[in-house]
């Protein structure tokens, strides 16, 4: 079977799509950061090695220092499709991540998007 292309394309290039989307919004890099941070357990530093070495998202996934316990907290629909029912964990991940930039970008406090009082 073969990996869907996304897998294979640098987060570098994504990464700025999530910036500007959020930014449209009224929110800001910085949030941006600290949800992807937050999500994988990269430290600030680390997620900016990731973008400059224009690490693959799969490996961007793979390698991530820690993905978050309660990220199965992250209901909903994303591109159409439940994210709680997606098997593959890449894609899971990838879903996951676009949730989040779309509660940032709907308004949802810091706290919320987090799942912070969960």
């Amino acid at each position: 079977m073969t990996k869907p292309k996304i897998y294979t394309m640098s987060f570098a290039k994504v990464y700025p799509l999530y910036i500007a989307k959020a930014e449209r919004k009224g929110r800001t890099k910085a949030e941006v950061d600290t949800i992807i941070c937050w999500l994988t357990g990269y430290s600030p530093e680390e997620l900016q090695e990731r973008v400059d070495q224009q690490t693959d998202i799969e490996n961007f996934f793979a390698e991530a220092p820690e993905l978050h316990p309660f990220r199965s907290l992250i209901k909903g629909v994303i591109c159409g499709v439940r994210v709680e029912d997606i098997e593959e964990e890449t894609m899971k991940n990838i879903r996951y991540l676009d949730k989040l930039i779309d509660e940032l970008a709907k308004g949802k406090t810091m706290e919320k998007i987090l799942r912070v009082s969960s």
